[in-house]
């Protein structure tokens, strides 16, 4: 039933990866109400196992998650006709058939959550900065100071980027110039 509902929207022909190598996933989290949440995450089989095991340590730690959920559609005319938004949608998502994205709008090239093999963790408090420090989304603004400690934020070192480094997968937080701090691949 997923995979139907997946075709035509977050997966279409000419997708890098074939439907047969992704896995759906359960698994439980602590969301920002501090209550027990379950949630469903699309991802490659090859990482299956490994993001399990990610989002274990992470339920352990109580580390809080917004949103665990499936993703929508990438509509590349939507995002051109809105250079900034206001949205309080959280959701942390991996499969999505899309290219880049960046702040700015999107790439030519595939993006690493094409193939499953990426993941994007509570959004809006750890969002998409430019080098020049613009965010796409409002909301996320008082997450720019990275210095702060907010419910749901990432920060080098913690328990999500251990977790994460201890699969071999790289944060956004550490690219140089524009900073994806929701990005784990």
């Amino acid at each position: 039933g997923l995979a139907a509902q997946m075709r035509g929207t977050t997966w279409q022909p000419g997708c890098p990866v074939p439907l047969e190598d992704l896995r759906l996933l359960h698994f439980n989290y602590w969301g920002f109400d501090h209550i027990l949440h379950r949630g469903p995450m699309v991802v490659n089989t090859s990482v299956a196992d490994d993001v399990l095991w990610v989002f274990r340590q992470l339920y352990d730690a109580e580390f809080p998650i917004k949103k665990v959920g499936l993703t929508t559609p990438f509509h590349p005319k939507a995002f051109a006709q809105h250079r900034r938004i206001n949205s309080h949608r959280s959701v942390t998502a991996s499969f999505n058939c899309r290219p880049v994205v960046t702040a700015l709008g999107p790439a030519d090239t595939f993006s690493q959550h094409s193939y499953g093999l990426a993941i994007d963790l509570n959004p809006v408090q750890n969002p998409y900065v430019t080098s020049d420090g613009f965010v796409r989304n409002r909301a996320a603004e008082p997450y720019l100071d990275r210095s702060r400690t907010l419910e749901g934020m990432v920060h080098q070192d913690d328990v999500v980027f251990r977790s994460f480094a201890a699969i071999g997968w790289s944060w956004g937080g550490d690219w140089s110039g524009d900073k994806d701090y929701m990005h784990f691949s």
